[in-house]
């Protein structure tokens, strides 16, 4: 795997170049929405006021509006297709170069991702799904542990009354963020779960009279830090301590120390999967500041790695157990 200093490498002789050559069009997604604003507040106000200045009759207003929503039309198809090409050169010329950079043996589709079985497999959010998108969908192996990861975003629904009889639809955030999930090279009978600790972080030791779950019993572990952090509950207690080793314990510790974003986490089957939350979209480009960035490049590469960390750290590939 392509360590930091091979990275900065290929930034400075592969990727920043091709990040300078999609400056042009970007830059020309950025006019098309200036142009668009502009066409909103500048020529609607403008039509009105020579409308009541009576320099313009019924006729002309008629006709400037519909020229003026003409032009936004124009606008809007061309922002769509400026953005959906931009994003696409930017996905394969510079996100696509990272994955092969780290593993050339993983594959990447940016127009694909998990499947909503995978993640209601992981059986960490019991909410409904209404809506779901994903993206950036890498499926691989390392060493002996195959692995498949996307960027995923699950929502349900809910609707209120307006005053004058109507309904309002609105949309709520289950998760998004970057979804995982792993060969746990043994046949687990239980389930066992773990999830960021918000009620003792928020309420210190009466945190716990909150930490009831329908997913198994609250599971009390000896490594403090841990428990800082997470909070456990399984189906088989024996089971979940066989499964929570000190050192998968000090390995969690250690990536959310490393990301500090919130966790989810579970072992089902022959699979552990890991749902890590962030709020904002993770591997597009951005269209109101310069593609050409070295943080950008660093910041993926370390969400990509996220799938090493997880398999190393927590020491899949180690067969001490065999799958029953």
């Amino acid at each position: 795997m392509i360590s930091f200093e091979e990275l900065k490498s290929l930034y400075d002789t592969q990727l920043k170049s091709r990040l300078l050559e999609l400056e042009s069009l970007r830059k020309n997604v950025l006019k098309l929405i200036y142009l668009f604003i502009a066409t909103i507040f500048l020529l609607f106000p403008t039509l009105i006021f020579l409308f009541v200045e009576e320099l313009i009759g019924n006729i002309g207003i008629i006709l400037g509006f519909i020229g003026v929503l003409i032009g936004i039309v124009v606008l809007s198809v061309n922002y769509v297709t400026y953005v959906r090409k931009y994003r696409n050169r930017y996905k394969k010329a510079v996100v696509a170069e990272i994955v092969r950079a780290i593993d050339p043996n993983w594959e990447y589709n940016y127009n694909q991702s998990i499947q909503l079985k995978e993640y209601f497999d992981s059986n960490l959010f019991s909410t409904r799904v209404d809506r779901y998108t994903g993206d950036d969908l890498i499926t691989g192996q390392i060493d002996k542990t195959d692995f498949r990861c996307s960027e995923f975003h699950t929502e349900y629904k809910t609707y209120t009354y307006t005053k004058n009889g109507g309904v309002q639809e609105h949309w709520h955030t289950i998760f998004k963020g970057l979804f995982f999930h792993a060969d746990f090279n043994k046949h687990i009978q239980g389930e066992t779960y773990i999830a960021p600790d918000f009620a003792e972080k928020l309420f210190g030791k009466w945190g716990q009279k909150f930490q009831y779950s329908t997913k198994g019993e609250l599971i009390k572990l000896e490594n403090l830090e841990f428990e800082k952090r997470f909070v456990v509950h399984a189906t088989d207690q024996v089971e979940a301590r066989y499964i929570l080793t000190p050192k998968i314990m000090e390995a969690l510790v250690k990536i959310h120390n490393q990301y500090k974003r919130p966790m989810h986490i579970s072992f089902i089957g022959s699979r552990v999967y890991c749902a890590v939350s962030f709020s904002r979209n993770l591997f597009e480009p951005n269209i109101f500041k310069s593609g050409v960035s070295f943080d950008d490049i660093v910041m993926m590469y370390q969400l990509f790695m996220l799938n090493a960390v997880i398999i190393e750290e927590m020491n899949l590939n180690t067969r001490i157990w065999t799958k029953v």
